[in-house]
């Protein structure tokens, strides 16, 4: 395949974007060469500005669980969009979305919509501060919970720490109170809330966390992490932008047992438009404004061309439960062929599959937190990932990102997949 337009539109992009780029994953810093940059998309397939095409097991990282230019979502948007981009004021639309969410979500008596993921959990974190009179969270090492300013913390030198800050510009008086736990640890969150001098307000988690690979929590950790909560009066989060509406109809809530306090959306809810959305509990959602003390607000939020493409989505989803059970399955299979493609070639490799979600690790070791998922062997993946892509098949640029499938993606795709798996699996070996 040929990339030089790729190249120079990389080099162009350089010039007046930070990196080339409007979020630091699109760089393919990790991977190496240059980010195919795409003209667009159909169906199950991507298309660069060199006429390259690929099987795209990104999706949008996430939202396009229909494939790209999905005709009734296209159409849902085309015809709101006539009527106007966006009016600042209630609209109906908002309303009917959040009656699917709250219906879907025994865990949600009412919701409120914002622009992204990360100003979902920043308002998420505002609510159960104010809700709770406390200022001490707890989140887990390798969790990504967008870029706010108190999430933006790396562990320190012990199991459970208050976190220092990993980003210039974030101020250490604010990420003292981040505490930091281990992913599938119970005895590291006890030690952040015997640590916190003026309580936990809440523990937010991934409860299928897609930022250091695929990893999901185990149900015995997440049931002793509400039964924690609970004992401490903290409120239990569960960040659902990334899998709600993609490991089940459900999300993570249709997998386990386990209810959080509130529940962060955002990915599918929009159907490839920008969207998020924070919901809970209506003794906690009370909290806010114009209701309650907890102020947030946004200029943008329920923007009807997001609300009528996410409407679309969900409605489509829930008209056929089954498509789930065939995502999975796709899933499966993909990540089956990827074992067999390195076993034959005697490289290790594990994976990880829940719904239309998937990831895998170059390791012979289980993967339980993000320790486990940095013992992986990165160089294997890059080196994997640049075969792939010459073969046409788009995967996550980072060992420490989520694939999907869409339902535009075929048994006939998977198998053509895996057959690209095995001569890039052949040509990672030859590389070491």
């Amino acid at each position: 395949m040929g990339y030089e337009k790729s190249i120079k539109a990389f080099e162009e992009a350089y010039r007046y974007i930070p990196g080339g780029v409007d979020s630091p994953v699109r760089a393919f810093g990790s991977v190496g060469g240059t980010p195919p940059f795409i003209e667009r998309g159909e169906g199950p397939w991507l298309f660069d500005i060199d006429g390259n095409r690929y099987i795209d097991y990104v999706q949008s990282w996430g939202p396009l669980i229909f494939g790209h230019c999905d005709p009734q979502i296209e159409a849902a948007v085309m015809e709101t969009a006539q009527k106007g981009l966006s009016f600042g004021a209630p609209t109906t639309l908002e309303t009917d979305l959040a009656r699917e969410i709250v219906e879907l979500f025994d865990s949600i008596d009412k919701v409120r919509f914002v622009n992204s993921g990360t100003e979902a959990v920043m308002s998420a974190l505002r609510l159960a501060r104010g809700y709770t009179g406390r200022d001490d969270i707890v989140k887990f090492t390798g969790c990504y919970h967008g870029h706010s300013d108190s999430l933006l913390v790396q562990a320190g030198s012990g199991a459970a720490t208050f976190g220092a800050p990993s980003s210039p510009g974030v101020p250490a008086d604010l990420t003292k109170h981040t505490l930091l736990a281990t992913y599938n640890d119970i005895e590291s969150v006890a030690a952040c809330f015997e640590q916190s001098e003026g309580g936990v307000a809440c523990v937010i988690i991934e409860p299928i966390a897609g930022n250091m690979g695929l990893v999901p929590a185990e149900e015995k950790f997440l049931q002793a992490l509400r039964a924690l909560c609970d004992e401490h009066g903290a409120l239990l989060i569960f960040d659902e932008v990334m899998s709600g509406f993609r490991a089940s109809l459900k999300g993570a809530q249709g997998i386990t047992n386990v209810r959080p306090d509130l529940v962060t959306l955002g990915k599918v809810i929009g159907g490839g438009m920008p969207v998020g959305a924070f919901g809970g509990r209506a003794e906690i959602m009370h909290q806010l404004s114009p209701e309650g003390p907890v102020y947030q607000a946004g200029t943008l939020s329920g923007n009807p061309v997001a609300m009528a493409a996410g409407l679309a989505s969900l409605r489509k989803l829930k008209s056929d439960p089954s498509i789930y059970v065939t995502l999975a399955e796709r899933a499966r299979k993909l990540m089956e062929g990827f074992e067999a493609a390195a076993r034959a070639e005697e490289l290790p490799l594990v994976t990880q599959v829940r719904g239309s979600m998937f990831g895998f690790f170059f390791t012979d070791k289980p993967v339980r937190n993000f320790d486990d998922a940095k013992r992986g062997d990165n160089e294997l993946f890059k080196h994997f990932h640049r075969a792939m892509l010459d073969r046409g098949i788009y995967l996550a640029c980072s060992s420490y990102e989520t694939g999907f499938i869409s339902t535009a993606i075929s048994d006939e795709l998977i198998d053509e997949t895996i057959r690209a798996a095995y001569e890039a699996m052949a040509a990672v070996a030859d590389s070491r």
